[in-house]
């Protein structure tokens, strides 16, 4: 998917980014244990997950917010994005269909670089918020 917003003045306060939807599969979780050495059975046995007092085998925190990373990196040019931050508020698991989702808040300029600062957030489809963070992106201006 290709950069969706190129200028600061295509944003204003309160303007949503295009969601991003994800699937989670159980053989995605174990790709990224391998990939990010998480290896906590939590994210890929279920009957240690159940024994643990999970309703099953849930998402990695950070895969849910290497998502919310995603929704801005499809958004924003390349090397725009200047702070980011999530936090883990409930669990996603395989089968359950997320969607990450920003938000605009603020709008400065400042030592003459225009940024956009976002609410950003994924839930489940339940509503259920799983992850919630803030983002920092620096646009360039149409004026120059």
């Amino acid at each position: 998917m290709g950069t969706r917003f190129q200028y600061w003045e295509e944003l204003n306060v309160g303007d949503e980014l295009p969601p991003l939807v994800k699937k989670p599969t159980t053989r995605q979780l174990v790709q990224y244990a391998g990939a990010s050495g998480d290896f906590y059975e939590i994210h890929y046995d279920k009957d240690f997950a159940l024994k643990a007092g999970l309703p099953g085998v849930i998402v990695h925190g950070l895969l849910s917010g290497a998502w919310l990373a995603q929704l801005l990196t499809d958004c924003f040019p390349p090397l725009s994005l200047r702070k980011f931050g999530v936090s883990y508020r409930g669990m996603a698991r395989p089968g359950d269909t997320i969607t990450c989702k920003g938000v605009v808040t603020k709008k400065y300029t400042q030592n003459g670089e225009h940024y956009i600062e976002c609410d950003i957030r994924s839930e489940n489809q339940e509503g259920q918020t799983t992850t919630i963070g803030k983002a920092t992106v620096v646009l360039p201006s149409r004026e120059g």
